[in-house]
């Protein structure tokens, strides 16, 4: 009899899980959208940039074997600086478009593997780590893989 209830109690829970984590699948992929995608890449608003990612944010990279690192106030000074040098928004071909693979969560922790993409050429496959705080996810980390044009 108490499998029958442990059991059906899974059951009936079960189904509340696979929507939260659905909800969270959907909140994860508007903050990368609106903050990384239309923000940092579409020359989009700083505000916007601000909501979706944690101060303490470091974009790591990895060029001539070395490792880099590049916190989220030095690219919001430098996407100003761009943004005050023209204004105007990128052109139909140069709009950046993002697919999502994959979104993996865990509680409060997630990880995002996205791919960019630029007048219909793959351009960078980021993954995104993020996290939930009580105002919503922000992304606290990034690692990339730079796509080279094939000449």
């Amino acid at each position: 009899m108490k499998k029958i209830i442990i059991i059906a109690t899974m059951m009936a829970v079960l189904p509340f899980c696979i929507i939260a984590q659905e909800k969270d699948k959907e909140a994860i992929k508007k903050v990368i959208q609106t903050s990384y995608v239309d923000g940092l890449q579409n020359k989009g608003p700083v505000s916007d940039i601000d909501k979706g990612f944690h101060p303490g944010f470091n974009l790591l990279g990895l060029r001539n074997d070395d490792l880099t690192k590049w916190p989220i106030y030095s690219w919001v000074k430098y996407h100003e600086k761009e943004l005050n040098e023209d204004p105007t928004p990128p052109k139909e071909d140069e709009v950046v478009t993002c697919k999502y693979p994959m979104i993996d969560i865990t509680g409060t922790a997630a990880i995002a593997k996205i791919e960019l993409f630029k007048g219909g050429k793959k351009i960078f496959t980021d993954y995104l780590s993020l996290y939930k705080f009580e105002d919503g996810w922000k992304i606290v980390s990034k690692i990339y893989f730079r796509h080279e044009e094939k000449k």
